[in-house]
């Protein structure tokens, strides 16, 4: 399929966007000369409160929590999934995400959707939230049809025009009380009109693993994209190629965070104009006939079949220090780094080297002279190999022996 053409949109006003050449200073301020895929969202410092816009009504989150996460093998595995790992702090990611949520946000009103093989284990590490909130596909649904799900699940239990969060498990945020704020100046936008907001941060690389959003006109006219005001979205674009990627960016195109902002409603509305793999199983859903629901629909995204289709989506721009945490090279940026930039976790001692990701979960792990490795340590089994590799771990998995695969899924 070929990549769209953007080049016929005109360029945004230069005084409402970051210079498309040169380093722009949200990318200074990630460390000047890092390598590409090392640099992160992370803004110089914490940004300074301000006031927020009045929500009348009480917000909800759900959380998306289905999937192994197999780019972070060997530790996620069937019986252990990313969403349970401790990859950015002390804690599981699952119980970060619902933790930072409140107390905006209580976990009486999270809702957690989720596969079968996992749910009682997310539930332990979150028992905070209540186990009728914890919904488990019958099938893998997709994320769009998980998000109707969970739409549906806030209009019954509180009301159609109820605004809520939805979020991914394994999303990496630096600030939590900027992230609060930015959620609540969202549900204002939400609450007053049926747009769909999406968080944005602003490119540092052009990553190929994310969205891409070319920002229209200010939603308010006296307030710029520049001056952090929110903007209509011209375009979406999920995951585009390297060349385009790089296109968007020097024409001021925003990441998607993927944290949506939006009335129950009127994603439910906006799904069944726009996503003909929903169509047909959007009345079983309303009717409570979740399995066939499930039954009825085709699996796509809610990027691919909603926001890319919608002329609804509007992007507020951010700086809570957003990252996916998406691979293992991701933990540079994420995880706090010694003098020379190595992020550990565990026994490990590191002597003359530097940039490596050492995750030690058995033994004590000693590097010396080493660059941009990634060491992890599991019982009876040692992982090694370049962060540049640790990118992609299909190949590896498609290659190893059946017995190394299993010893790992049931240790």
């Amino acid at each position: 399929m070929p990549e769209p053409d953007i080049m016929d949109t005109p360029p945004p006003d230069s005084r409402d966007y970051p210079p498309p050449h040169g380093e722009p200073e949200y990318l200074a301020a990630s460390g000047a000369g890092a390598p590409d895929e090392f640099v992160g969202t992370l803004v110089a410092e914490e940004p300074q409160p301000v006031d927020t816009l009045a929500v009348d009504a009480a917000l909800w989150a759900v959380v998306l929590a289905g999937g192994i996460g197999s780019r972070f093998w060997p530790l996620s595995a069937p019986g252990r999934p990313k969403q349970l790992l401790a990859l950015v702090g002390d804690r599981p990611l699952i119980a970060d995400t619902v933790a930072r949520l409140a107390p905006l946000i209580p976990a009486e009103r999270v809702l957690v959707l989720t596969s079968r093989d996992i749910a009682d284990a997310l539930h332990a590490a979150i028992p905070e939230v209540p186990a009728a909130n914890m919904l488990v596909e019958p099938r893998p649904l997709g994320t769009a049809a998980a998000l109707a799900w969970g739409a549906q699940e806030v209009a019954k239990r509180a009301g159609p025009r109820t605004v809520f969060v939805a979020l991914h498990a394994d999303l990496a945020v630096a600030y939590p009380d900027e992230f609060r704020r930015v959620i609540r100046r969202a549900a204002a936008i939400a609450a007053s009109a049926e747009e769909l907001v999406a968080l944005a941060a602003r490119p540092t690389r052009p990553d190929t693993g994310f969205g891409y959003m070319q920002p229209g006109m200010p939603l308010e006219r006296d307030l710029s994209l520049a001056q952090g005001g929110a903007v209509h979205v011209e375009r979406f674009i999920e995951k585009p190629g390297a060349i385009l990627a790089e296109t968007m960016i020097e024409r001021g195109a925003l990441w998607n965070t993927g944290v949506f902002v939006w009335q129950a409603g009127a994603v439910l509305d906006a799904l069944q104009a726009h996503t003909p793999e929903l169509e047909h199983g959007l009345p079983a859903l309303a009717a409570g006939r979740l399995d066939r629901f499930a039954g009825l629909i085709q699996s796509v995204s809610i990027e691919r079949g909603l926001l890319e289709r919608s002329d609804r989506v509007v992007a507020l721009p951010t700086d809570f220090g957003w990252d996916d945490v998406g691979t293992w090279a991701c933990l540079r940026r994420v995880r706090d780094l010694d003098d020379t930039g190595n992020g550990v976790s565990g026994d490990a001692h590191l002597v003359e080297a530097s940039s490596n990701i050492v995750h030690a979960e058995s033994g004590t792990v000693v590097v010396y002279g080493c660059t941009s490795m990634l060491v992890v340590t599991l019982p009876g089994l040692t992982f090694v190999t370049p962060l540049e590799r640790a990118k992609e771990l299909k190949p590896l998995l498609d290659q190893l022996p059946e017995r190394v695969k299993q010893q790992v899924a049931g240790g």
